[in-house]
């Protein structure tokens, strides 16, 4: 069954598992969601849950938005996202969806915008290898050559050149949900996620568990 949530990045600590070996983990504010409208296949073409998350004040609210919150009886909410699950018809508007949706040993994929790095060279953006240190050397942390002499004479797309790095979209897949603490909302998972503290995080059943 698909599960959805959203939550906020608190940080990374680490715990001590049944076997007294210690775990990396990166805690997540998971919820509680609201459902704020739910579609159906009669009257939207497709079968989902509109979800919002983390309170809003009402003057940094727009008007058509305001006008969802008010129609479905909720309070104002900072993010909105819609979850196409397998149960979405047997949802109604202001259930909430909780951390408890996840449970222990859950393989989880988690969504979120990269740290953003700036401008960055080669090296640092794509991996690349240095050149000599030396004086005769033309180069040293440069991308080196950029194209293929006269044919086709123009530098190909796709080559990894400096630029801007980070403050992407980006989904890590197959992590473990190491602890649920459904009192204070809170997942545990095990490794790293992308993004800052505080960053919005989307966490879905994995599609791919291994």
């Amino acid at each position: 069954m698909k599960k959805a949530i959203l939550a906020t990045k608190v940080g990374m600590t680490q715990i001590f598992d049944e076997k007294g070996q210690l775990v990396p983990v990166t805690v997540l504010q998971a919820g509680p969601c609201v459902v704020t409208q739910v579609k159906t296949v009669e009257k939207d073409g497709y079968s989902a849950v509109q979800v919002g998350f983390a309170d809003k004040r009402e003057k940094l609210v727009t008007k058509p938005l305001a006008g969802m919150f008010d129609k479905a009886g909720v309070s104002y909410k900072r993010y909105v996202r819609e979850f196409r699950l397998d149960d979405a018809e047997n949802y109604n508007v202001k259930d909430e969806i909780k951390a408890d949706v996840f449970a222990v040993g859950d393989k989880v994929d988690v969504t979120a915008i990269s740290k953003g790095k700036g401008y960055q060279g080669a090296i640092r953006r794509h991996g690349q290898s240095r050149g000599p240190m030396a004086h005769g050397s033309k180069y040293h942390r440069h991308a080196g050559s950029n194209n293929s002499s006269t044919t086709p004479g123009r530098v190909p797309k796709g080559k990894g050149m400096p630029g801007h790095m980070g403050a992407v979209r980006v989904t890590v897949q197959n992590l473990e949900v190491v602890r649920v603490d459904a009192a204070e909302n809170l997942l545990l998972i095990k490794g790293g996620v992308p993004g800052p503290r505080k960053a919005l995080v989307t966490v879905k059943n994995s599609v791919k568990a291994l």
